[in-house]
Parts: C-alpha cells; structure tokens; sequence
C-alpha cells in the first residue's frame, strides 16, 4: 500500500533517520542532490536535522512516500520568502529509493507537492537535475518546461562536472 503525506515538524523529527537512509542510497546510486562521495549515512543524518528549523518554521515542507511502512521517498517544497515572489516554489531534492523506483512514486511526490504549492496561491514551480538524468525525463513528461542547461553545473556523487538543466511549471486550479 502507498501512501503519501506531508511531515509535521514532530513527524519530521521523527523520520530522520529514515530520510538520511533515503539519501545516503540516492547518493551512492549516483543521484545528483548537491553531495559527493564519500557520503555515509551520519552525514546524511546531520543533513536532514539541519533542515529540522526551516521545516518547524514551514520555510520548507517535505511529503514521505511509504509503501507498505517502508519510506520509499521523499520531496520538499521551499516557498519563495521575498514579498516579490510569493507566487513561486522551489521542488528540491525529490528522491525514491532504488528498490522502489518505476512505481510512479516521483510523479506521485510531484503531484502532492504541486497541489500543496497551488493551495496555498503559488502558480510558478522551478527546479533543477542533471541533464541526461532519468529525474530529467520525469519532468520533461510530467509538464515542465526546460529554459535552459548550464555546462558543468554541478559535480556528481563521484566528482565529475555535469550539465544541468532548470525547469519551470506554471500551475493553474483544475476545475
């Protein structure tokens, strides 16, 4: 059974150790998510618990993807904080585990996190990934438009330069 709900910040801290699971895999699996290797699973902890204000503040807000009890994945959604910007979001570090991807649970976390970013009066989602990446596809076929890739961007988990593409998607209430 999958379930997808967003973590208070009690739930939040609660999940630590489950997310730091979740990253420490995505990074080993060679998923760009702004960390290098050598990346253990306490650095991944410390990562998370860094986040723990900002969540209990609601400057970031992040969904769990359980299947079965199991955390399968997870997405955050960082609010614009500039008066100017209101109606825009951030999607940041959206992540399924290895074993569970191919279920549809990227669009799922997608979805959840768009809704909530159009409830709450944002109409502009941006985001970036490593061009050439499978993350990049999800995106390209889920309504997202590309404005552009940087060269050598970022380092992957192994060191080496890689090209990034941004996205944008403008949300609009269904009804």
């Amino acid at each position: 059974m999958r379930t997808i709900a967003r973590l208070s910040a009690e739930e939040f801290e609660h999940c630590v150790k489950e997310l730091a699971d979740l990253l420490a895999d995505a990074v080993d699996d060679g998923a760009s998510l702004g960390f290098v290797t050598p990346f253990d699973h306490d650095a991944a902890v410390a990562w998370w618990r860094a986040q723990a204000p900002a969540v209990a503040a609601g400057s970031q807000l992040v969904w769990a993807c359980r299947l079965d009890g199991v955390l399968a994945g997870t997405v955050s959604l960082i609010p614009a904080a500039k008066a100017n910007a209101r109606h825009r979001a951030e999607i940041v570090k959206l992540m399924v585990h290895r074993d569970a991807r191919g279920q549809g649970l990227s669009r799922a976390l997608l979805a959840a996190a768009e809704q909530a970013a159009l409830d709450s009066g944002a109409t502009l989602l941006l985001l970036d990934t490593e061009t050439g990446s499978t993350a990049e596809h999800v995106y390209l076929s889920g309504g997202w438009t590309r404005y552009g890739i940087v060269p050598d961007y970022a380092a992957s988990p192994d060191g080496v330069l890689r090209d990034c593409s941004f996205f944008y998607k403008r949300l609009t209430p269904s009804g």
